[in-house]
């Protein structure tokens, strides 16, 4: 759920959002209609907003709807950080383009919002600010910069840049974009699991009694996995119980071995006290403490914007990647330690076992032939049908609707007692 490539931490040139110097004599033409030069206030009791007033500011065209849970999550971080921004009388303005689907949901949205709107009913307004900016997916912002004067404007995505840098993206330049890019590439240079989770008031974490006292320093040299999880979200309580069942497997197979060792750390995403509490008593691992400063700073730097995620660092205290629970979901304990080179093998070793499969089968759960696909032939990330975890590469396929499962999932059943007729 929303609060995504690891091997690429700059923002990417979005095909639904992006950074346009624009005059302030096109800003009519593209908020206003034949019959309003306005916007809507953020209260019923504050006058109209000329649509003129809004020369010379920063502008976020906001694409949104209260339906979309994405949005709303989306929404609550965007007033967070336009209120900072208006606080300190930052010239931005943010106005809203509703995808709604009556009127009653648009009122009940812009009620949340401290920003203009673009009215519910001027559809023919909304539908070209959609088309211009290519507009696929939501939520979308779009940033207009009030200075029309440079040629090589650059486009980014308004969403992404807000989720990871908060209000430090703005002006959300060209010029503010590359040093943020340049502070981040440092932070990760010299990045250590000791940086990672203390902070000036901090240097421990706590176990599943609380009140004990695990020095941080005591995760040097260890793969360590940095769990964002909350117990108010559903995917997350389900992956929580197979992470913890791959986590006991892992340690029991390195404890055989000797010489290395494994760990999680709780990133806590609950509501109140009681919930962590309730969620970290069921896990076996450590845990920042709840309300930990560490905790937001955490997910602004490696960007998560949705959970559960499992961010792996390695022994030298550097990330290795950000997709643990994709690994886990495909290759259980044997993902560890989760560095390429370990994924490329894990991947040839399924090329090789596909090898022997039969190219399509009937399935206790389908009721069409599935058809055996890679990647390269069909295939792809999936979610199977069977299992509901992820999926990648191979995968049996119904050409005709689309069913998808693991080979692994797969129940075989014979076209007689599939009830298929040949």
């Amino acid at each position: 759920m929303g609060l995504a490539d690891e091997s690429n931490n700059q923002p990417q040139t979005p095909t639904n959002g992006g950074s346009e110097n624009i005059s302030a004599s096109t800003l009519s033409s593209l908020l206003a209609s034949k019959d309003r030069d306005y916007l809507l206030p953020s209260t019923t009791e504050a006058d109209q907003v000329k649509i003129s007033d809004l020369e010379g500011k920063v502008i976020g065209i906001y694409f949104s709807a209260n339906w979309y849970p994405p949005c709303r999550n989306f929404n609550r971080v965007l007033i967070g950080v336009y209120e900072q921004l208006k606080s300190n009388g930052s010239n931005l303005e943010i106005v809203f383009v509703s995808s709604d689907e009556d009127l009653d949901a648009f009122n009940s949205y812009r009620r949340s919002m401290p920003w203009l709107s673009i009215p519910f009913s001027d559809l023919e307004t909304k539908k070209a600010l959609n088309r211009k900016y290519e507009v696929e997916s939501i939520p979308c912002l779009v940033i207009l910069q009030p200075d029309d004067t440079k040629d090589d404007a650059t486009f980014y995505d308004g969403v992404e840049l807000v989720y990871r840098y908060g209000i430090d993206a703005f002006p959300f330049t060209k010029e503010k974009l590359e040093e943020l890019q340049r502070e981040e590439k440092r932070k990760h240079d010299s990045q250590t699991v000791t940086n990672l989770l203390t902070n000036p008031e901090r240097d421990y974490l706590v176990d599943q009694t609380i009140t004990r006292k695990v020095p941080v320093d005591s995760l040097i040299g260890k793969t360590v996995g940095l769990y964002l999880s909350a117990q108010w979200c559903l995917p997350c309580v389900e992956f929580t119980p197979k992470l913890i069942s791959i986590y006991q497997k892992i340690k029991q197979s390195l404890e055989e071995k000797g010489g290395e060792d494994f760990e999680i750390v709780f990133v806590t995403n609950d509501r109140d006290q009681s919930s962590f509490e309730s969620y970290f008593g069921t896990m076996p691992w450590l845990a920042l403490p709840f309300g930990d400063t560490t905790v937001r700073s955490l997910a602004k730097y490696f960007d998560v914007q949705w959970i559960p995620c499992l961010i792996i660092i390695g022994p030298d205290g550097k990330t290795v990647t950000k997709q643990g629970r994709n690994l886990i979901n495909l290759y259980q304990e044997n993902a560890y330690p989760f560095t390429d080179a370990k994924v490329e093998s894990l991947e040839k070793e399924m090329e090789e076992a596909t090898k022997s499969l039969p190219r399509s089968e009937y399935h206790a759960g389908h009721r069409h032939e599935l058809t055996l696909v890679s990647q390269g032939s069909g295939g792809g990330p999936f979610i199977c049908c069977d299992c509901d975890e992820q999926g990648s590469g191979w995968a049996y396929q119904c050409l005709e609707c689309g069913y998808e499962v693991h080979p692994r999932c797969i129940r075989a059943l014979t076209p007689k007692d599939s009830g298929i007729e040949l």
